[in-house]
């Protein structure tokens, strides 16, 4: 199967999931089998909220708009073009995936087959629904996925390579586990907010995007917020009450409860609104209905702390001269090229010969 004929099942795909992106989804009778997978679809959005109470309707809405989006043909070709798939000889890829949000580990599945791999994935139970029957979708879409698609609960076994999302301690089992293997091991990373204290209106709301959308449980959730000193925080909050509505969720509410008992008990010193808490903290992640802060002295400074630590950090959202910053409410958009923990992954799945 040619290069043009993998990006053309995915812009297929694109056109099918486009119809579930916003709150009444809407059955396009020109798109292809829909009579066979419409109705099967919204089936399995509904298990997969039901499955897993962060996965509320507007988040998984959200990360099925953001990749009907990035599907599209031009981007497809544009995230392609600058990669040699002539001679690759195919290998089958094992991927590990997070469950974290919605539809988490699709870039991965995405980029192994358009490298023209065969795909062995193992899912989170958190996450199990969705990504087995768009799979499904591909292979009525373009018969010759049949057989380089495959899902397992079980231990993996022969794969040439591997890819596997983790936490900092399951991190060093895969790496020991996979260390014969050619592989991509993730590990913890989290994502910051640089504020000066110039920041317009329309900026702080738009932050208030990166640190909400999927409760921030996302890698490029922004969880830690670095001010200056002397900050004050009333436009911070200004921005955030937007997103007041989050208390609504009963497992956020229960968290927001739970960590500001705990903060209390222990005497610390927090701000909070209602539905969020800031607290002053160097660690970079932080419990749910919380953002830590830290002071700096000056961007200089801050920048050298920032490229020191950046194994721990996946964005960084500024107004600044920084390299590969985020602008505010982006976090939450990425490009099919950028890439998690800035490993090139189509790169890697590319290369597995050694070319």
């Amino acid at each position: 199967m040619a290069l043009a004929e993998r990006i053309n099942a995915f812009v297929k795909l694109s056109a099918f999931l486009e119809q579930f992106s916003t709150e009444n989804p809407q059955k396009d009778e020109k798109i292809p089998f829909n009579e066979l997978f419409f109705d099967g679809m919204l089936h399995q959005l509904k298990l997969t909220k039901e499955h897993n109470g962060w996965f509320t309707k507007e988040n998984i809405q959200f990360a099925i708009g953001n990749w009907a989006k990035a599907l599209r043909k031009e981007n497809l070709e544009n995230w392609t073009a600058t990669y040699q798939f002539e001679n690759i000889s195919t290998k089958k890829v094992a991927i590990i995936m997070a469950g974290n949000i919605p539809l988490v580990g699709f870039h991965d599945f995405l980029s192994v087959l358009i490298a023209g791999h065969e795909v062995l994935v193992k899912q989170s139970s958190n996450d199990k629904h969705l990504l087995p029957y768009l799979a499904k979708y591909l292979e009525y879409i373009h018969p010759e996925f049949k057989g380089k698609i495959t899902f397992t609960d079980e231990k993996l076994s022969e794969f040439d390579a591997v890819i596997a999302t983790g936490s900092n301690n399951t991190s060093r089992y895969f790496e020991y586990y996979f260390k014969d293997k050619p592989n991509i091991i993730r590990k913890n990373r989290n994502s910051v907010a640089i504020l000066t204290g110039n920041e317009t209106e329309d900026q702080l709301i738009s932050l208030s995007d990166d640190i909400f959308t999927y409760f921030g449980l996302g890698c490029r959730s922004v969880s830690k917020l670095f001010v200056p000193k002397g900050y004050n925080f009333e436009a911070f909050f200004k921005g955030m009450y937007g997103k007041s509505d989050s208390m609504n969720s009963a497992k956020y509410a229960n968290n927001y409860d739970y960590n500001k008992a705990v903060y209390l008990m222990s005497l610390f010193d927090i701000l909070e609104n209602g539905f969020l808490m800031i607290k002053e903290d160097e660690k970079y992640a932080s419990p749910i209905a919380t953002v830590f802060y830290e002071y700096y002295e000056n961007v200089e400074a801050l920048q050298e702390k920032l490229s020191a630590d950046a194994e721990n950090i996946q964005c960084i959202v500024a107004d600044l001269d920084f390299e590969n910053q985020v602008a505010f409410g982006q976090t939450q958009h990425p490009e099919l090229h950028d890439y998690a923990d800035g490993v090139d992954t189509l790169r890697f799945l590319t290369n597995l010969d050694g070319n």
